[in-house]
């Protein structure tokens, strides 16, 4: 199965393939501020491949805050958050929203409270490698 997913006015879209057990996504809600305020619920898995597309890429903000070590893709026309990347160590990782999936019904995901604020760093980004989608691909300006 492979989901879609698009802010809502679909200037940030991505395809998610490969995701092994569709029928139980986890859905990571993050107690951060920077969650909590946008609503935004993760998911990710290492074997899943991510393609995001930025229709037009002037119209889309990357906001780092904490660590400084991920870039939250918000679109500045819509507001809505679709995507996140990390780069470690020369890889580009990333987790998607589950409140911008198009074609999932929400009976599918399996939602779970997560907190990282007690995280250094270098335990942020080996968590990321370890379980954040590892096969990443963005393509800019396709309008």
């Amino acid at each position: 199965m492979q989901i879609q997913g698009r802010c809502h006015c679909g200037n940030i879209a991505f395809a998610l393939d490969g995701f092994p057990t569709p029928g139980a996504i986890p859905a990571r809600a993050c107690d951060c501020t920077f969650c909590q305020k946008h609503g935004a619920v993760w998911t990710a898995h290492p074997t899943a491949r991510l393609r995001v597309t930025l229709a037009e890429p002037l119209h889309v903000s990357r906001y780092r805050f904490g660590t400084g070590t991920a870039q939250f893709l918000v679109c500045s026309t819509c507001g809505v958050v679709p995507v996140v990347l990390s780069d470690v160590e020369g890889q580009r990782y990333a987790v998607v929203n589950v409140h911008t999936f198009e074609n999932v019904d929400a009976s599918m995901l399996r939602p779970q409270p997560v907190s990282f604020g007690e995280e250094d760093a270098a335990t942020r980004l080996a968590r990321r490698q370890h379980h954040w989608i590892a096969q990443v691909e963005v393509i800019e300006g396709t309008s």
